[in-house]
């Protein structure tokens, strides 16, 4: 006896519904603006970290943003006070990937 028999048992009166599947399609829909993110390297503590900062649209864009960024170089990071700070030195990666994405983008600082 298969799952889907053993719970259609149980739950008889349940239709089965087609499932959501997550795409891509949220992180081209980002609000894209004029004046440039900035991307900055610096020490915390003796390690490298760079930050994203400058983005002035909704705080969930930039979630996504952060989250998108976080899974795409698989280094940890977070999002506090409308800045994204990753671990590590990546900031001519994260500039690639926000080039394509269509943002403009500033390096600040070496």
């Amino acid at each position: 006896m298969d799952l889907k028999d053993q719970l259609k048992n149980l739950f008889p009166d349940h239709e089965e519904s087609d499932p959501v599947q997550e795409s891509d399609e949220g992180t081209d829909q980002l609000w894209l603006q004029d004046d440039p993110l900035l991307c900055k390297y610096e020490k915390r503590k003796g390690k490298p970290i760079t930050i994203i900062e400058g983005y002035t649209g909704a705080d969930a864009d930039f979630k996504m943003l952060s989250r998108d960024i976080k899974t795409t170089l698989g280094v940890g990071g977070s999002f506090k006070k409308e800045k994204i700070i990753i671990q590590g030195d990546y900031r001519d990666r994260i500039m690639e990937m926000l080039k394509a994405k269509g943002f403009k983008v500033k390096r600040v600082g070496g």
